[in-house]
């Protein structure tokens, strides 16, 4: 499938490099919503996942995934909410585990590659629905893009999916965030990481030693010393090669849209294939020249955001 040549979006002037594009929307951005009806399930090994509903009767369901230490009461997934709700779709965002309010039972964390839980979460609510679709961001996309790769027998009411601000591959990407020129971003990641892991050691000593920590100065650090060895990986690069949804993008059978920027600050050279455009027929590749992590924002205060009017675009027609 071609690249999708679009240059529709035009940054505010005044968020005039990639860094304000990313942490002005994090940070001031507000968004006015309905409470939503929170539930708590079950997972499958007894622990639990804590999801947010917000309903009108539509027989369509947007299930929205957020990023590294997200929940799901960031700004992102409640503007991406807003957009949907008035396009008449029923919304579903979930916490990973331990990112809800409550600590987790199980020692295991989330990870960018856990589509067991992103499973439970699907087949708990799609009874009711006609169609079911999946947007993700950041390591949200590449846990949605990693599902729709890897299930081959994929449920038919699984119609499409939106990736945005995607670390398809992981290893390369997790470098470049812990680069000197990310600092005030890895670092910020590290510390609520290891404020976790200090909480889950207390319930978990033998399995989550907190000595640890010591030892862990970058992202790609916690996942060789944590991520990867508590979630059943040798180390980060494997746990990275195993999980990384650049390698499953071959294999997703549901018209796909992965929307980066060029300009991301987290995103490797590797995050946007310009081969695979030319090759794959369901994935839609477009690299906006602008727009930063989770960012384009609009020119116009309180209007919606570029991701999500092409969200709903994308969802919306027929292709």
């Amino acid at each position: 499938m071609p690249l999708i040549q679009n240059n529709n979006y035009q940054r505010p002037t005044w968020l005039f490099n990639r860094h304000l594009e990313t942490i002005y929307p994090a940070i001031f951005r507000n968004v006015e919503l309905e409470k939503p009806i929170r539930e708590r399930i079950t997972t499958i090994d007894g622990d639990f996942l804590d999801l947010d509903w917000y309903k009108h009767g539509s027989s369509k369901l947007i299930i929205l995934n957020h990023g590294l230490e997200g929940n799901s009461s960031r700004a992102y997934i409640l503007g991406m909410t807003k957009i949907f709700l008035k396009n008449n779709y029923d919304v579903l965002t979930w916490n990973y585990r331990g990112c809800g309010e409550e600590l987790n039972h199980k020692p295991i964390f989330y990870h960018s590659g856990a589509t067991y839980d992103l499973k439970t979460v699907i087949n708990h609510s799609e009874t009711n629905y006609d169609e079911v679709n999946l947007i993700g961001f950041s390591l949200g996309g590449n846990l949605i893009l990693k599902y729709l790769g890897e299930n081959q027998n994929l449920s038919k009411k699984i119609k499409k999916g939106v990736a945005i601000s995607v670390p398809l591959h992981l290893s390369s990407s997790s470098k470049k965030i812990s680069s000197l020129e990310n600092t005030m971003y890895s670092k910020r990641f590290l510390k609520t990481l290891k404020e976790k892991v200090v909480l889950k050691s207390r319930a978990h000593p033998k399995e989550i030693p907190v000595q640890m920590l010591k030892n862990i100065k970058t992202l790609t650090d916690f996942d060789d010393y944590l991520t990867g060895p508590l979630h059943g990986f040798s180390d980060a690069e494997e746990y990275y090669e195993i999980n990384s949804s650049l390698y499953f993008l071959e294999k997703i059978k549901v018209p796909t849209l992965v929307l980066n920027a060029i300009n991301d600050p987290f995103l490797s050279e590797l995050c946007y294939p310009y081969d695979l455009a030319e090759k794959l027929e369901k994935v839609y590749f477009e690299f906006p020249k602008k727009g930063g992590h989770v960012g384009f924002t609009s020119t116009e205060s309180k209007k919606p955001y570029y991701s999500e009017l092409r969200a709903v675009e994308f969802i919306s027609k027929d292709i």
